[in-house]
């Protein structure tokens, strides 16, 4: 099944990478806070992929 919220935060960080202009601000706020949830309850491998996901919102930002 594997871990709900990593699913979710890998999605909203697709989807940031991927909005236009004028949905960018929401949908890196959706990608900040899933990555967020989903750091507390992820492995420490996870958390390494959160971390990688975390720094290519930075770069796009």
């Amino acid at each position: 099944m594997g871990n709900r919220l990593f699913q979710e935060a890998r999605r909203f960080v697709e989807s940031a990478k991927t909005a236009g202009p004028g949905e960018r601000d929401t949908a890196m706020a959706k990608a900040k806070n899933a990555l967020s949830s989903a750091y507390a309850n992820s492995t420490v491998a996870e958390q390494r992929q959160l971390q990688e996901m975390q720094q290519e919102l930075d770069q796009i930002q």
